[in-house]
């Protein structure tokens, strides 16, 4: 069973039977669920940042304590570049391409669309995607015709390489950001039409949550069960 929180903006906490997850973390849930975590369990936590933005990977992760448990970092190679953090705060360094196993996960690195990587999980017998900035950041009301059709094609050049090795997934945590304005959730309407997904969760959608929600039929017409998200520190899923 795998239990799934939605801390802030693209940050979700993962609670399997055997470790906890913690991706791109920014800030806590006004309530103070990853702290609260970190306190009592006795179990691994992974905190696992997709790239170098602050609104994904926050410094204060490396300092974090787990008093009962343990503790790994996992980061895009591009945070490093970036100066964000050092080679030695992390236990992990991954670049498109690269996989890391080890007896709790298995992790691989996919490209993105943005700065960074985005992350292809498998745990206990559940295949989890967490998109970090991968999405079709088109912009139609304001980019040229010419940088609409250059972020199409990076995006599915990019959905191609995954459904290569992972044409389905039980959860995909993906960006449905208002933002983007009249086809907000161009990208995630193509995801859950290239990969099959059982449940998906939107992110990177503060503050617009109401806007983003209204995405959940079109899902839900799709096959998909959506997690609707009311608050910060929400259990949407057990899985």
């Amino acid at each position: 069973m795998i239990k799934l929180t939605y801390i802030f903006h693209s940050c979700f906490m993962l609670e399997t039977e055997q470790c906890v997850l913690i991706f791109d973390y920014w800030k806590d849930s006004p309530e103070g669920d990853v702290k609260k975590m970190l306190e009592h369990t006795g179990k691994r936590v992974y905190f696992m940042a997709s790239h170098f933005h602050e609104d994904h990977f926050n410094p204060e992760i490396i300092a974090m304590n787990v008093p009962n448990g343990d503790k790994r970092i996992i980061l895009s190679r591009d945070i490093i570049r970036r100066h964000r953090a050092k080679e030695t705060d992390a236990d992990v360094v991954m670049r498109k391409g690269d996989v890391y196993n080890d007896e709790y996960i298995k992790i691989k690195a996919f490209g993105s669309t943005d700065a960074g990587v985005s992350f292809m999980l498998e745990t206990d017998g559940k295949k989890i995607f967490h998109a970090g900035d991968l999405n079709n950041w088109h912009w139609e009301d304001e980019s040229t015709p010419q940088e609409v059709k250059k972020m199409e094609g990076d995006f599915k050049a990019v959905l191609r390489d995954i459904k290569a090795e992972h044409p389905a997934v039980d959860l995909a945590m993906f960006p449905v950001d208002p933002r983007l304005g009249t086809d907000f959730a161009r990208g995630a309407r193509q995801w859950i039409q290239t990969i099959k997904t059982t449940y998906l969760a939107p992110m990177h959608f503060p503050p617009a949550r109401e806007k983003a929600m209204t995405f959940g039929k079109e899902a839900e017409m799709c096959g998909t069960k959506f997690l609707y998200i009311r608050h910060e520190g929400e259990l949407i899923a057990t899985i």
